[in-house]
């Protein structure tokens, strides 16, 4: 579908130069002198390399649309990962990389999302957040509570993040996936 080179938007996926990009970050630029551009960042879907480009209005780009389908992960042999269509109930194996970092955020059973163009998985979807138990965490430092302080602490996945002060080993906390970052207690 072609759309014009300023309705780019973020999470957006186009075919330029003969590759799928996603946009990153755009810009909106308006120099004094000269016509309007939108500045994007893309980053290659397939290998993960990044590239600036500046598309005018009067341009038009392909914006392309990607199958989203939900699948189940169902268990990890070396860098491959299982998951299963929780509609028809067929397996596929995936490389680790068309997750990302968020792997080691993956648990058994978990429902993600696979992106595919042309029956090909480009991406592998966690949800937003995750629940994690904490197995490790520093002592509070007296005197720390001025400032909004954090602690290093170790996930039961191996992962290390910052947590408040009251958090201690044992307790199950939500964490956001995309940053790795601690969100709240969780509620369970």
């Amino acid at each position: 579908m072609k759309i014009n080179g300023n309705a780019i938007r973020p999470g957006n996926v186009i075919e330029h130069n003969g590759r799928l990009w996603r946009a990153v970050k755009i810009a909106h630029t308006q120099p004094g002198k000269g016509g309007a551009y939108l500045q994007a960042e893309l980053r290659d879907i397939r290998d993960g390399t990044k590239l600036n480009e500046r598309f005018r209005a009067s341009e038009s780009v392909e914006r392309v649309r990607l199958d989203q389908l939900d699948y189940q992960f169902l268990f990890r042999d070396g860098e491959m990962l299982t998951f299963m269509n929780n509609e028809s109930y067929e397996q596929i194996s995936l490389h680790e990389d068309l997750v990302g970092e968020p792997v080691i955020f993956l648990q058994d059973g978990m429902t993600v999302t696979v992106e595919s163009f042309e029956e090909e998985p480009i991406s592998v979807s966690l949800p937003d957040h995750v629940v994690c138990e904490i197995v490790e965490a520093d002592a509070v430092v007296k005197g720390q509570t001025a400032s909004s302080s954090y602690k290093p602490a170790v996930l039961d996945n191996g992962a290390r993040i910052l947590v408040p002060p009251h958090i201690s080993a044992g307790t199950r906390v939500v964490i956001n996936t995309a940053d790795s970052s601690y969100v709240e207690r969780a509620k369970d």
